[in-house]
């Protein structure tokens, strides 16, 4: 990661100042220090809350029986991680969020699974196969509804808001099975240097039992009928939502996208409450609890963020993504890469508000519904913002040598970039 650091930073510097534009390259890194700080401080409250309802759902035993269920799989893909381990159902908690597009959500459980398997690194501060291997799955964007994206291309007027989801599962499908292979390929090129120098600190981290996860509580009678009687008025209330939007004439493809907009994180946020009711849990102290940790790790990545958004801040204000632009041209436009969707395959990896910029951007400058427009939504609906999941994950458990981490995680953005174009000419 200080490689790459180094090489933005630098290639800032230079092209700012052989072009003149070292006064924004100055402006830029302050701006971008002070965006990052107001970043991480908007992410303390999610975090405090979403490891919160993460308590919840552990407390009543929840995460323990996903997990079991998913033991299959998890176990062929992570062979390093014990069974039945806290990283294993945070790990599942982040897909399963990832897949839903509840990225506000999959954030802190993926903190939570990096610094769970940080406590059973062979050698602590290295990122273990496990680690990389969960980072290169996060960062291919793994997701079977990118519901931002087409609500952003359904405010722009998009006569098919929706027309990216196949080409997007096609593209985030292409991008996980490379990042899942790219990460098995490479950790035999990259492998884990020695534990020697780890000495009784990775004897203990492995052998100090960190699963305190409960098992499934016996239900409660009356928080089961309260959980019932909730679900009961929820599908009541969401009938007549529905039945009132059919009523008013609107169209049943941007209805169905209104309600699971607006319903799917607050019908999400009562349903984990009302298992722990109806599993005896006290939810409102799991919230607490569960929350103080959220707050602590928030906190910690604050100096990662800042680094690494200081650094692609000054890339971009110096010019140097232009350039790259330019030198790339002659060579995408004649495998159907539009040189207009360059600017979203470069950034996406390296900011993701700066990605959101760009895809609003091509939108309105070619049209929600151009060859450009629908790729540049398939590209951000099927990747993630690399970079930055690197210094939040990583950060959060304290990880500082990062191995094949970068070249997996780069790999899966290529893949998505190839998968949605392809996509996209072929489909739409």
């Amino acid at each position: 990661m200080s490689s790459v650091w180094i090489a933005l930073v630098a290639s800032a510097v230079l092209v700012g100042a052989f072009s003149g534009t070292l006064e924004a390259v100055t402006d830029a890194s302050i701006e971008s220090a002070k965006g990052a700080v107001t970043l991480a401080l908007g992410l303390v409250g999610v975090m405090t809350f979403w490891l919160g309802m993460m308590r919840v759902l552990r407390d009543a035993g929840l995460l323990r029986t996903v997990a079991r269920a998913l033991e299959p799989l998890l176990v062929r893909l992570f062979p390093d991680v014990p069974r039945d381990h806290p990283a294993m159902s945070a790990m599942v908690m982040n897909i399963a969020s990832n897949m839903l597009g509840l990225g506000n959500a999959a954030t802190p459980f993926g903190i939570k699974a990096m610094v769970e398997l940080e406590r059973i690194n062979p050698v602590p501060g290295v990122a273990s196969n496990a680690m990389v291997l969960f980072l290169a799955i996060n960062t291919s964007g793994v997701a079977l509804a990118p519901l931002g994206v087409i609500a952003l291309r359904a405010s722009l007027g998009s006569e098919n808001a929706a027309g990216i989801w196949i080409p997007t599962l096609i593209a985030t499908s292409c991008s996980t099975a490379v990042a899942i292979v790219a990460a098995k390929a490479l950790q035999r090129i990259v492998p884990m240097p020695s534990a020697a120098a780890a000495g009784a600190r990775a004897v203990a981290a492995v052998d100090t039992p960190v699963d305190d996860t409960p098992e499934p509580a016996p239900a409660s009678p009356l928080g089961t009928g309260i959980a019932v009687a909730l679900a009961l008025a929820l599908v009541v209330a969401l009938v007549l939502e529905i039945s009132h939007g059919i009523a008013g004439g609107r169209p049943g493809g941007e209805l169905v996208r209104a309600v699971l907009q607006a319903w799917l994180l607050p019908v999400l946020i009562l349903a984990i409450a009302a298992y722990g009711l109806a599993r005896r849990v006290n939810v409102y102290d799991a919230v607490v609890s569960g929350g103080r940790e959220g707050f602590e790790v928030a906190l910690r990545i604050i100096p990662f963020l800042v680094a690494i958004l200081v650094a692609v801040g000054m890339f971009r204000a110096s010019g140097a993504l232009d350039l790259v632009i330019a030198l790339l041209r002659p060579l995408t436009e004649p495998l159907g890469f539009p040189a207009e969707a360059l600017p979203m395959a470069l950034v996406r990896p390296l900011s993701g508000s700066g990605a959101y910029g760009i895809l609003a951007e091509t939108m309105q400058a070619h049209g929600p519904d151009s060859r450009v427009g629908l790729l540049v939504s398939t590209i951000q609906g099927s990747t993630e913002t690399t970079f930055y999941v690197i210094a939040v994950y990583f950060g959060a458990a304290g990880v500082t040598r990062l191995r094949h981490a970068v070249a997996a995680g780069l790999l899966a953005d290529v893949a998505g970039v190839i998968g949605a174009t392809v996509a996209v000419n072929s489909l739409l």
